[in-house]
């Protein structure tokens, strides 16, 4: 065996390790950087940019389609997925060759692979140890099925959707999830017929009431299918398609059924017990500093529990590699990290739900729900929806929430409100630009603050 030394040694590629590497090589350490499929990861490659390439390219298909009401003449003639690929592929491509190149710039050796952990900082490739004096895992996650349900042929996981060289006419989406509800609305927009199974009440359980709910209208109202409440008992498939059988008798029949009922942590068989890491429930248990239960092996991104999300695995990255250099960054809780659901509404949140700040603060929390209808802006892009923002009562904002097309873009103020502690009063003498539907949070901070403009 050959054995190469680093002062950081990450395991796995994709937002959480590149984002360690980057900082590390900034901050003067040497770095190599092992990923045994391409840098940049699910993210890049298979999920954040591939999946919102293809929801812009069903907006535009819904906005060619609606063209008429705005006065342009447009006609609607399908949708080209050998295109549509193309148009994904070639993004994907650009911001690889782009991450390619950054990583280069900045010296970092990047080791195409199949890494596992050794006791004392190293990690096996091949015939080769890479050894650091800091280890860092970032290998990711992978996508869950449930019990007796085998993925294949016409069962998908995301992954197998993305690849998919048809448009369906009819498809089953089981999970009601952020990756079940995209896909459901891109399908949707390119003209299948859709329907939605979720375990529990409501579509996104995650978020606050009130968006479920105003995403189920929503969804109804563009003919996609719920059936909510309800466990999956059975699947079949033919050539031909996909039968789902639920726990209540309910038979449903599509050409596809996609799987979307989460992701689970990548770190099965890849040594991490056997150098003293510990695993829970296949997560790695860290400190709130990222350390795991092994001196100077750190863990981030989606195989630490918590919220599954990109940028939260780049800002974990950034943490730890500067915690290695001997700074102290500043660890951003769970609850300030923004969530956005790309579909067609949008949703998006950041803070505590309403049920969850009055489970933490009693009656003293007040909400202030902000219809779309209000804002001007939201009227020409011909979205409805709603700004709720959750305060304690004389006191600051914990939560906001939004649903409604374009709100994704929105969610940043509303995480420096949250992070900040920012009481409404704080925020209503400041200007948003009008007509923007930026508007509409202030009018909810407005009204929170108790002089509501556009509101009764």
């Amino acid at each position: 065996m050959t054995e190469h030394t680093f002062d950081v040694v990450v395991l796995g590629g994709g937002s959480g390790g590149y984002a360690a590497a980057i900082r590390a090589s900034e901050l003067g350490k040497s770095v190599a950087l092992i990923e045994k499929d391409k840098v940049g990861g699910t993210c890049l490659h298979r999920g954040c940019i591939p999946t919102k390439a293809l929801l812009h390219a069903a907006e535009v298909a819904d906005h060619v389609r609606s063209a008429g009401g705005v006065g342009v003449t447009a006609t609607f003639e399908g949708i080209d997925p050998a295109a549509v690929t193309a148009y994904r592929e070639g993004i994907v491509a650009k911001k690889y060759a782009g991450l390619q190149g950054l990583l280069k710039a900045r010296g970092i050796t990047v080791i195409n692979g199949e890494g596992r952990l050794l006791p004392d900082h190293g990690v096996a490739v091949g015939d080769d140890v890479y050894r650091g004096a800091d280890v860092v895992l970032a290998t990711g996650s992978y996508s869950r099925s449930l019990p007796g349900l085998d993925i294949g042929g016409r069962v998908l996981t995301s992954e197998g959707a993305l690849a998919l060289d048809v448009v369906p006419e009819r498809v089953i989406v089981l999970g009601g999830g952020v990756i079940g509800v995209e896909f459901a609305s891109v399908w949707c927009s390119f003209g299948a017929d859709v329907t939605i199974v979720e375990a529990l009440d409501h579509l996104v359980p995650n978020e606050d009431i009130a968006l479920s709910k105003g995403l189920e209208r929503a969804f109804r109202k563009r003919g996609i299918v719920q059936k909510l409440g309800v466990r999956y008992q059975s699947v079949a498939q033919t050539d031909a398609g996909v039968a789902l059988t639920l726990e209540d008798g309910t038979v449903l029949e599509a050409d596809y059924l996609l799987v979307a009922v989460g992701r689970g942590p990548a770190t099965d068989g890849l040594g991490f017990a056997e150098a003293g890491v510990t695993i829970d429930r296949d997560f790695v248990t860290v400190d709130d500093r990222l350390q795991t239960t092994a001196a100077h092996v750190w863990a981030v991104g989606d195989i630490v529990p918590g919220l599954q999300l990109a940028h939260r695995s780049f800002q974990q990255g950034i943490f730890v590699a500067e915690q290695i250099a001997g700074l102290s960054p500043v660890a951003v809780p769970e609850a300030s990290i923004p969530r956005v659901t790309y579909s067609s509404p949008e949703v998006a949140s950041v803070g505590l739900t309403e049920a969850q700040a009055r489970e933490v603060h009693g009656d003293r929390v007040v909400a202030y729900d902000y219809n779309l209808a209000g804002n001007g802006k939201s009227e020409i892009l011909g979205t409805a929806g709603l700004v709720k923002v959750v305060r304690v009562e004389n006191g600051p904002v914990v939560g906001v929430h939004l649903i409604g097309d374009r709100v994704g873009e929105l969610i940043t103020e509303g995480q420096l409100a949250v992070g900040w502690e920012a009481h409404p009063e704080d925020l209503a003498p400041l200007i948003h630009a009008h007509p923007t539907q930026s508007e509409a949070l202030g009018e909810a901070f407005l009204a929170l603050a108790g002089k509501p403009l556009h509101a009764l």
